[in-house]
């Protein structure tokens, strides 16, 4: 039992350490307009952008932006990691293939998705499709790279090993390849979750009629300025939550990938 209350008190004391950066931030923000440091009309009170979000939230507004942020977001960001890991691993595995894609993809991981958008709004639409597809461009390079490298620096010991066993080529990515790549593949992943967010946030505000991004560039345009600070607090926290799923993620594959000490 107190075993149990000692977790909880070290949980507390970090959650509490963790909140003190943010909770100062947001004094600093509600102190500073009213103090005059700032012009508030184009950096309101912390709290003026609190009452503007729960007025956004209450009327439907938020919850429908935000729904539509979410879907373009997180249905580029599966698309981009579904397609980038298998082909991550088989250009990091097989030479041939690695030399055949690699001046494409030299050509392509150095240029800018946002430099793009406004090829894939003319080949596609201001619709769903070049929202979603940009997204899944700019997605793509952070998990693929990452799987690449991984799979180039597993343990050459390892491998021989495996090999020197008659593994076959299913079993040695099994058992020894995809265990050793988890921890760069998914920090790639993880760069590709935040990406999906900024990406999206640009791509909205070009032809978009719903979305977070829509809702800050329309908010500013009509100068509602604490409705736009709003919508940008909203994103940050959408952010730092999916973050957040893809760290326990990881730490549970982790805890698969390492065996438990006796």
């Amino acid at each position: 039992m107190a075993l149990g209350f000692g977790w909880v008190g070290r949980w507390v004391g970090t959650v509490l350490l963790r909140s003190v950066a943010v909770a100062a931030l947001l004094l600093v923000w509600e102190a500073a307009p009213r103090l005059g440091l700032v012009d508030r009309t184009f950096l309101p009170p912390f709290s003026e952008v609190a009452r503007a979000w729960w007025e956004l939230l209450g009327d439907g507004q938020l919850g429908e932006h935000t729904r539509a942020s979410l879907v373009r977001s997180f249905g580029g960001f599966g698309i981009a990691v579904g397609v980038a890991i298998p082909l991550g691993l088989l250009i990091g595995w097989y030479r041939p293939v690695a030399d055949l894609l690699g001046p494409l993809l030299e050509v392509f991981r150095n240029t800018a998705a946002l430099a793009l958008l406004p090829v894939f709004t003319l080949l596609l639409g201001i619709g769903e499709t070049s929202k979603v597809s940009i997204i899944v461009y700019a997605c793509l390079w952070p998990v693929l790279l990452n799987t690449i490298s991984a799979v180039r620096n597993a343990d050459p010991t390892l491998v021989k090993l495996a090999r020197s066993m008659d593994l076959s080529t299913p079993r040695l990515f099994q058992k020894v390849i995809l265990p050793a790549s988890v921890p760069a593949i998914f920090t790639g992943i993880r760069l590709a979750g935040a990406v999906s967010i900024l990406v999206l946030v640009a791509a909205e505000m070009i032809g978009a009629k719903a979305g977070l991004g829509y809702l800050i560039n329309a908010s500013q345009f009509n100068f509602a300025i604490p409705q736009m600070y709003a919508g940008i607090v909203t994103i940050s926290a959408i952010g730092v939550a999916f973050n957040q799923v893809l760290v326990t993620v990881e730490r549970r594959l982790g805890s698969w990938r390492v065996p438990a000490s006796p």
